[in-house]
């Protein structure tokens, strides 16, 4: 069953004062609204025929530009979200001088630096906070910047109290670092600012701990109006996914600051889903994910379409399948001082998966089961599965059929067959025949019998050291309505320190590598006496 919300004591007060906060009706749909400073606009689905390019790794001049436009409200599409994009900046500071350093300090600065911050993107009057246990939400009562309630204020931290609630105390993930007292104490900061359409929210940062690990405050728009967030969700729900997603990185924080950006925005995203699930404003991303888009490689990191974000329905898989733990296991490896500078995202997953039959394995059964996601996620009925890479209805004249594909690493594909009406009775069978990449590539084949009673029998491909392998199942249009057969390039060699976007920073090895399936309706063959 889902997490459900810990409702704290002062949550019913905090409902009350919701009287105060204007009223937005909740309209999202189940495409949700935009969600915290990520994709805002619908983009055209990704094209098997045009991979997409990702941005190398910027130099620590081009983080300083990066930072500062998304700051800004002029992000590019190719650039990070602004707690990424802070992130990086944060690691390159002591790459910069002059003035660049002087900007990067500004950038990276608290918004109660205010006047004494050269580019005044800080708070101009003096601010205020109002604490709970865990949470100081800070506030200004005039200029653009103020809340538009004291109501506002009690309900933003209501919500980030719960938020802690559930991710530390209910969830057992570590509590933000102290961050030597600069906000008043060692409780985390949260500055409510208007930071413009479409910027919902980030976490910063800010000192360095042991091993990998950092303190950090957040800064979080300051009341999520309908004009600078024109998605249909209301801004309680807003504020609900956008707290639980940012306060997910200033936890990261205290595991791994230096973790992968797609690990640490999939499961930011996936956070979401324990905190707001009635929200749903996550869906939206499915379309960019390895649900729909299966042959983009997992650790892709794009601005542009986002795939970091929707595969937080990866991390769904994992802990549906095995535990709600198991995230929180892997930010345990990633940020494991037993190696130098801790495990990278692929790194960690492969440690937390070998128990289970390994990545290779359980990646091959992810990639299965994202073809019947109705049948495997417990929200799985809304959810729509990837188009196949290629199709067809076999027939007693045209029983033989191939589709060859290309994968990239950590990515798969499928396709789709359909028993003719001529192929009935119960002596049909599909033989299956699997020609991948050498073992080294790590490739991995599952055919699917999509049975007309709406249950499915999934059998493993075994594929041999050279990649290829054979297959046999049920066929017969008496009793199936399809199979479909997916492939999957489940490689994780990396030439690490590459200056990409990927995992390790690094240039995966096995890329564009060949699948190609071949499918015959055969007779069951009688048994000789």
């Amino acid at each position: 069953m889902r997490s459900t919300l810990v409702l704290l004591s002062f949550l019913t007060s905090a409902a009350t004062a919701l009287a105060l906060v204007p009223a937005v009706p909740a309209t999202a749909t189940d495409d949700g609204g935009a969600g915290p400073g990520r994709v805002t606009e619908a983009l055209p689905p990704v094209q098997r025929s045009a991979p997409v390019a990702l941005p190398p790794q910027a130099s620590p001049r081009a983080t300083l530009a990066v930072a500062d436009r998304v700051l800004d409200g002029e992000a590019r599409t190719a650039d990070p979200s602004a707690t990424v994009a802070l992130r990086d900046l944060w690691l390159a500071r002591p790459d910069l001088t002059g003035a660049e350093a002087v900007e990067a300090e500004a950038l990276l600065a608290r918004p109660t630096d205010g006047a004494g911050d050269p580019f005044r993107n800080g708070y101009t009057v003096p601010s205020t906070r109002t604490c709970g246990q865990h949470v100081c939400v800070h506030h200004v009562p005039s200029t653009a910047d103020a809340p538009p309630s004291a109501g506002w204020v009690d309900l933003t931290l209501a919500t980030l109290e719960n938020t802690y609630a559930v991710e530390v105390g209910q969830l057992g993930y570590r509590a933000p670092l102290g961050d030597r007292g600069i906000g008043g104490d060692d409780r985390l900061d949260v500055y409510l600012k208007d930071l413009g359409t479409g910027l919902y929210g980030y976490c910063a940062a800010e000192y360095r701990k042991k091993g990998r690990t950092a303190s950090g405050f957040c800064v979080l728009d300051n009341d999520y109006a309908p004009a600078q967030f024109p998605s249909g969700t209301s801004p309680q729900d807003n504020l609900t996914v956008t707290a639980a997603h940012e306060f997910f990185h200033a936890v990261q924080y205290a595991y791994d600051y230096d973790e992968d950006p797609w690990m640490m925005e999939s499961t930011a995203t996936w956070m979401e889903e324990r905190v707001a699930d009635h929200i749903d404003d996550n869906r939206q991303y499915l379309r960019y994910s390895q649900l729909q888009a299966p042959f983009v490689p997992l650790d892709a990191f794009s601005s542009t379409y986002g795939f970091q974000y929707g595969n937080w329905i990866f991390w769904e898989y994992l802990t549906q399948q095995y535990s709600q733990g198991l995230v929180k296991k892997a930010w345990r490896a990633a940020g494991s001082l037993k190696k130098d500078g801790g495990l990278y995202s692929v790194e960690a997953v492969q440690s937390v998966l070998r128990k289970k039959g390994g990545l290779a394995t359980v990646y091959a059964d992810f990639a299965a089961a994202n073809t019947v996601p109705g049948l495997v996620y417990e929200e799985g009925a809304a959810y729509a599965a990837a188009t196949p890479a290629g199709e067809a209805t076999l027939t007693r004249a045209a029983r033989s059929w191939k589709k060859a594909v290309r994968l990239d690493h950590l990515a798969g594909d499928s396709v789709h067959l359909r028993p003719g009406a001529d192929l009935g009775g119960g002596k049909w069978r599909l033989k299956v025949r699997v020609d991948g990449p050498t073992r080294n590539a790590s490739p991995a084949a599952t055919a699917v019998a999509h049975r007309l009673d709406g249950t499915v029998r999934t059998m493993r491909v075994r594929l041999d050291r050279r990649g290829n392998g054979v297959a046999t199942v049920p066929f017969s249009a008496a009793t199936v309505a399809a199979v479909t057969v997916s492939v999957a390039n489940v490689s994780t060699r990396y030439r690490c320190g590459r200056k990409t976007v990927y995992a390790c920073d690094g240039v995966a090895r096995d890329d564009n590598r060949k699948f190609t399936v071949h499918a015959k309706a055969v007779k069951k063959q009688k048994r000789g006496r």
